[in-house]
């Protein structure tokens, strides 16, 4: 009866995972020793344990074995890279090329759009020109005009302002002007009342020296 198949798996038990760790690995050297010699090829083994310990072999030295193989990579490598850099190129230059014909195409419209180059144009494509002409001359009008009625409306609005600026600055005026003439005006009622008094005053005296003048006057008169 044949042995049963075993399971690839991690092996729980530490001994037991050392103990087919020492021979796995005593059988893989020998299998990299049988392979350079059958093959003449060169092997080099390196194999980490779950301690860290290093196991290595080669079937000439491990730094030359090291050395090949980085060399190998950097061949690959640059092998690489021209192909990489060979399609960056194309790229490179199908981008460039697109980018020329896009400012031919342009460059052609805005000539076109000031009358040149004309040349060449079917009645139907002078037709679409003449369109889009039309269109952006309305666009250009309906701008200005949008700009000037914005104007108008802040130069109203301007115009308001300063409207009601003089409307303030009249009021204040008028009633300082108010304020000085009433104060004016109780300065010279009061300086008129002051000379009615003195005038009154001055005719009750000389009331009083005419009444007293001739009751004198009587006097002497009866004396003699």
């Amino acid at each position: 009866m044949g042995r049963g198949k075993i399971e690839i798996k991690k092996i729980e038990n530490l001994n037991s995972r050392q103990v087919t760790f020492s021979k796995r690995r005593n059988g893989l050297l020998k299998k990299a020793k049988e392979l350079s010699i059958l093959c003449d090829a060169e092997v080099g083994v390196i194999i980490f344990s779950s301690t860290g310990k290093v196991y290595q072999w080669s079937s000439t030295s491990m730094e030359h074995t090291l050395s090949r193989y980085n060399r190998g990579m950097e061949d690959d490598n640059s092998q690489e890279h021209p192909v990489d850099e060979q399609q960056a190129d194309k790229c490179q230059a199908t981008d460039v090329n697109t980018m020329k014909e896009e400012y031919l195409r342009l460059h052609t419209a805005y000539m076109q759009l000031n009358g040149k180059e004309l040349d060449g144009l079917s009645f139907k494509e002078l037709k679409l020109l003449e369109n889009q002409l039309r269109e952006g001359i309305s666009s250009v009008k309906q701008q200005k005009e949008q700009i000037i009625l914005e104007q108008l409306k802040i130069s109203r609005l301007q115009k308001q302002k300063a409207v009601l600026e003089n409307e303030t600055l009249r009021k204040q005026v008028l009633e300082r002007r108010l304020h000085l003439n009433g104060s004016k005006a109780d300065y010279h009622n009061c300086a008129s009342d002051y000379d009615t008094s003195l005038h009154l005053g001055y005719v009750i005296i000389r009331f009083w020296a005419k009444e007293k003048s001739c009751k004198d006057s009587g006097s002497r008169v009866a004396s003699q």
